[in-house]
């Protein structure tokens, strides 16, 4: 069985890019070839701030969404996080799906493809890896950082990438593999 790997667009006010950026990624993983990819949108899950009455670690939902959430986690081996940076930081929609979950992030591979204006989304990535290493995730170096996004996006915000995001992309793939390969007997045992 291959290794199943979660392409996470966090972001999900009106109007974003993210799902462009993430169905070329996700696109790009298949064609990789080590993991089978599943594209996630946080707004199908329509979470609103953490609304559960028992602490996440219990794993005692009391709510649909967060039931749904739950499973959409559990199924996956590794994940890579789709966001743009606001104000230096990740979007609180990413922050809130993953306070809304302790153990099924457990040993897990975390990769970002961050993506914005001149940074490319960097800050927002470096303050969720802080986040994730919390929830015992294994967030890697490697990254696909897309300053400037705007640029590379055509009229329906479809994602055009040159051959340095490609690169990018197979150089984290190949790490998040081995991490994901590593870390699955822990998983196995955690969630």
């Amino acid at each position: 069985m291959s290794l199943k790997l979660h392409t996470i667009i966090a972001s999900t006010r009106p109007g974003r890019i993210g799902p462009g950026i993430a169905k070329w990624f996700n696109d790009y993983a298949g064609e990789h070839g080590k993991f089978e990819p599943v594209l996630v949108d946080l707004a199908d899950f329509n979470l609103p701030i953490l609304d559960e009455p028992n602490h996440p670690r219990l794993q005692q939902y009391t709510k649909d969404h967060t039931k749904a959430w739950s499973e959409s986690v559990k199924a996956a081996d590794a994940f890579v996080f789709v966001t743009p940076e606001y104000n230096y930081g990740p979007p609180p929609s990413l922050v809130n799906a993953l306070n809304y979950l302790v153990r099924e992030w457990g040993y897990a591979p975390a990769g970002f493809v961050g993506y914005g204006g001149i940074s490319g989304g960097l800050r927002a990535v470096q303050a969720t890896k802080s986040l994730v290493t919390t929830l015992k995730m294994m967030p890697i170096p490697e990254a696909v950082p897309l300053p400037m996004v705007f640029g590379h996006l055509d009229e329906d915000k479809s994602f055009k990438a040159e051959e340095i995001h490609r690169t990018s992309a197979k150089v984290m793939l190949d790490e998040l593999y081995k991490w994901a390969e590593v870390l699955k007997p822990l998983r196995a045992g955690a969630r």
